[in-house]
């Protein structure tokens, strides 16, 4: 394994310290005084929790597992992985202090480029591995439906300088690219890295099903864009297209759940406890989005996803924190290109699980007019601490392995 892919790895696990860290100074707001302002730093947030963690983590796993691996495409890869680290850098700076403005739209531009480089790139090297066909077909799918989402960010100055940021439209170019993000570019990349995970522990699925899965899913994830507009009460058609998507996406999980439990036992056999452990998770609070997702296709629920936030803000933790991040551990794992200490990812899901639970509380006490939780807010910085925590005891022994690679190899020149 080339030792750079370890080194390009731990800078995206470090992406996901720092959202930690800003996600942590968003509970104290409440709390005490903070000399920034809030809505810049929840930009911040999101952005570097995204691109910096989820993009770099997922871009390396498939130049890693898919990329024939040539010396030109070394340099092109590294050309362009620190290419994509000054956008993202420049995002971390500017966002802070300007929010959406000048620089950072600029770094957000320059960031949207090198994903439709990285797409060429992929295209130009990559070498379909033999032992799984629909693995590379769902990362490809994933891949394209990363380049539809950012037509959400091209088309928000569009509607600022014509219509306003109170437009609908606004708030609807942001829903389209968060859904081919979450359900398009995440979902399809990381059901490809688990077909591929299966097929390297040497246990064959049904073509048949694969095939199957794949076409439920990719037709799914276009309707189900529809669930995502209906807090507008569109015209009737729109709920019909919407709960199409649902139900679609919901035999399609299915059949991926049958699929799973079919090679269980081999999996938990093959695989060490902590990487089927996150996996199993994962899948679980997989089912749970899905099952949400599928309850917003009808109108009542629609309106009150709408209408209390904190709903909105534990759904999204709950797939970019467990879903996304849960099988990213594993995988990485699984790869070698980081170490998953035990105890420290049980400290981090503690930390999610419990801010989970309060953040849903919150929005059932705000939705029924329920009495709230005393010290609520403060609870919320405990088990943010919890997760910062827990990402900190993952990441401090992967930057030893980077530096003592380094020694290691400056001793041998």
């Amino acid at each position: 394994m080339d030792r750079y892919n370890k080194r390009y790895t731990t800078i995206a696990l470090f992406y996901f310290f720092v959202a930690a860290a800003l996600g942590l100074l968003l509970r104290l707001f409440p709390i005490i005084d903070v000399d920034a302002t809030y809505r810049y730093i929840v930009h911040t947030h999101s952005h570097i929790a995204l691109i910096g963690w989820v993009y770099g983590a997922l871009t390396v796993l498939i130049y890693q597992l898919l990329i024939e691996k040539t010396e030109k495409n070394k340099k092109k890869f590294k050309l362009l992985f620190f290419f994509t680290q000054i956008t993202i850098l420049g995002m971390l700076i500017s966002f802070p202090i300007k929010g959406y403005a000048l620089f950072s739209i600029v770094f957000s531009t320059l960031f949207l480029i090198a994903s439709y480089w990285f797409y060429v790139f992929y295209k130009k090297s990559v070498k379909i591995p033999a032992i799984s066909m629909y693995a590379n077909k769902f990362i490809h799918a994933s891949l394209l439906f990363m380049l539809l989402s950012s037509i959400g960010p091209w088309t928000l100055g569009i509607i600022m300088n014509t219509l306003g940021s109170s437009s609908p439209w606004y708030k609807n170019a942001i829903y389209f690219y968060l859904h081919f993000q979450y359900n398009g570019w995440f979902l399809f990349c990381l059901i490809g890295l688990f077909f591929l995970l299966v097929a390297h522990l040497k246990i064959s699925l049904s073509n048949k099903q694969l095939r199957a899965i794949y076409k439920l899913f990719t037709l799914s994830c276009f309707f189900t864009f529809f669930l995502s507009v209906l807090w507008m009460q569109p015209h009737p058609i729109i709920y019909i297209f919407a709960g199409f998507g649902a139900v679609t996406q919901a035999i399609a999980l299915i059949k991926l759940i049958q699929i799973t439990v079919s090679i269980k036992t081999l999996l938990r056999q093959k695989l060490s406890p902590i990487i089927y452990q996150s996996l199993y998770l994962a899948l679980v609070l997989l089912v749970l989005k899905i099952t949400l997702q599928t309850l917003s296709a009808i109108p009542f629920f629609a309106t009150l996803a709408s209408q209390v936030i904190s709903f909105v803000i534990a759904y999204l933790h709950l797939v970019f924190l467990g879903v996304v991040s849960l099988s990213l551990f594993a995988f990485l794992s699984f790869f070698k290109l980081i170490k998953l200490p035990t105890f420290w990812v049980y400290i981090y899901l503690n930390g999610f699980v419990s801010s989970e639970i309060l953040i849903i509380y919150n929005g059932i006490a705000t939705w029924k007019q329920f009495p709230n939780i005393d010290n609520y807010f403060f609870y919320l910085v405990v088990f943010s601490a919890l997760m910062f925590i827990g990402l900190l005891g993952i990441l401090i022994p992967n930057l030893k392995t980077i530096f003592s690679t380094q020694k290691e190899s400056l001793l041998q020149k």
